[in-house]
This record gives structure tokens, sequence and C-alpha cells, in this order.
């Protein structure tokens, strides 16, 4: 059965637009995390993950790119900026310093906050990797034509707002 669409206004500048129905929204969803797991992956694979990355898992990759690009981060901050439990980056913490990828320090300031950083030779590892990962990203894009590098970079804004609104519904349920 073909799904029906709604014409709804847009809230940021009035103009009328066709909206989904809710069958057709679920399968936009759908489409969209696979194509960004697809993405994902897919930079992974091209980019070489070096082999000290290639047993963790993916809360510890993030945990690791999020430690590459705020060096300094608390377990507290790195827990809301992932959207775990506190516990759990601690757990990740703990594995990850055994493993000796990174560093746990104490806070000068306040000893009950721990800072983390990544060991020097992972900084160098682990930054050439997502190098790699942008530069192939960024070389895919660029094969993309100039209508749909436009449409990309457009989405980009609505795609924020979603993660957002995500955001906003997991603080709503608890």
């Amino acid at each position: 059965m073909p799904s029906t669409s709604l014409t709804a206004t847009a809230p940021h500048d009035g103009r009328k637009v066709d909206q989904p129905d809710a069958d057709e929204l679920l399968k936009q969803a759908d489409q969209l995390l696979t194509v960004m797991a697809s993405i994902r992956r897919s930079g992974r694979l091209l980019a070489r993950r070096p082999v000290e990355l290639s047993t963790l898992t993916g809360s510890q990759i993030d945990l690791v790119s999020l430690v590459r690009r705020r060096p300094g981060v608390s377990v507290a901050q790195a827990a809301e900026e992932l959207q775990l439990a506190p516990n759990t980056v601690s757990t990740l913490v703990r594995q990850l310093t055994d493993e000796r990828l990174l560093l746990r320090r104490v806070d000068p300031i306040d000893r009950r906050v721990a800072r983390l950083e990544l060991t020097a030779g992972m900084q160098r590892k682990v930054g050439a990797f997502l190098d790699r990962r942008l530069a192939m990203l960024g070389t895919a894009m660029n094969r993309l034509s100039t209508g749909d590098q436009r449409r990309l970079t457009d989405s980009l804004a609505a795609l924020v707002r979603l993660a957002e609104r995500l955001k906003e519904q997991e603080t709503t349920n608890g």
C-alpha cells in the first residue's frame, strides 16, 4: 500500500512542504541509520584501522576519538558527550588504561576529577587513522555532483537538529 503525504507548514520559514506519513518516516529512519553505519564502516575499512584499535568495541573507539579531539576531558564530560552512563565510561577508561592506550590523570585543582589523555603513541596512530578517514570521506564527497554536495551540506544542519531532538527525547524519557 503506497504511503500518503500530509501537507504541513515548515516552522522555520512558513513554506508548505510535503511531510511523509508515519510508515514512510520509519522507513527513512531505518535507511538513515543503515547509510550512516555504512559510511562509518567504509571509512574504518578504507583507512586501515591501527592494530591497537582492531580489537576495540565501538564505544571504546568513540571514547578514544573523543579524547583525541578533547585531551583532558573528564570522565563526566565524556559520559555526557557520548551519552553514556558515567560508570560505563569509567569501565571503558579502565579497559583502555589497562591496554595502555589511555592515560587517566588526577585533576590538579579537583582531585576527585579524572582527566583523560591518549598515550603519545596512540595520539599519533589514532590521529593518522582519523585523518585518513576524513581524507577518504572528503575525496568521496568531492566526487559527488555539485548539487549533491550542496544537498549534503544543507542536510548537515538538519542532522544536527535531529541529534538535538534525540538528546532531548533521551532526557525526557530518563
